[in-house]
């Protein structure tokens, strides 16, 4: 059993694009509005580059190593590492691990969390979801849809 496959038992399992997501805390748990969700993505897997306009986005490596791009620097990241991806900086991340990646992504409010409950389906079980490829049509709703809750597409994913 790979890490890809390992069962998140009692949560809610959602596939936002190439990855299956699980809400650990909302942001609704709280007083302070503490969302945390873990990530578990396929090798390649980068969202485009985006700014967070009301929240810092914290990024915990379980498992797997990532190349981050954070206001047009790079750093690698792996299992045990810690990276924020400050509000108003554009960033983004590419999985690098043949094996792929499982993260934790901290943030406060619930713009993050809000636009992955508008933007992902039910997860049809703990595994990824089928690889696809996104359409016209698609990018279009995801960019409108993180407009909506305080995330700005500014540029493609990382090669």
């Amino acid at each position: 059993m790979t890490m890809i496959n390992r069962i998140v038992a009692g949560k809610e399992l959602f596939w936002f694009n190439n990855t299956l997501v699980a809400i650990r805390v909302s942001s609704a748990d709280g007083e302070d509005g503490i969302c945390v969700v873990e990530h578990r993505m396929p090798h390649g897997d980068s969202p485009p580059l985006h700014v967070h306009r009301n929240e810092d986005e914290v990024f915990h490596i379980l498992e797997g190593r990532l190349r981050f791009q954070i206001d047009g620097h790079e750093q690698v990241a792996a299992a045990g590492e810690t990276v924020i991806a400050p509000k108003g900086l554009p960033h983004t991340f590419r999985v690098e691990s043949a094996e792929g990646a499982r993260t934790l992504t901290i943030t406060r409010g619930s713009d993050f969390e809000t636009m992955l409950r508008q933007a992902s389906r039910p997860a049809g079980g703990a595994d990824l979801p089928p690889p696809m490829h996104p359409s016209p049509e698609m990018i279009v709703a995801l960019t409108r849809i993180c407009a909506e809750n305080g995330i700005d597409i500014v540029g493609p994913p990382l090669g």
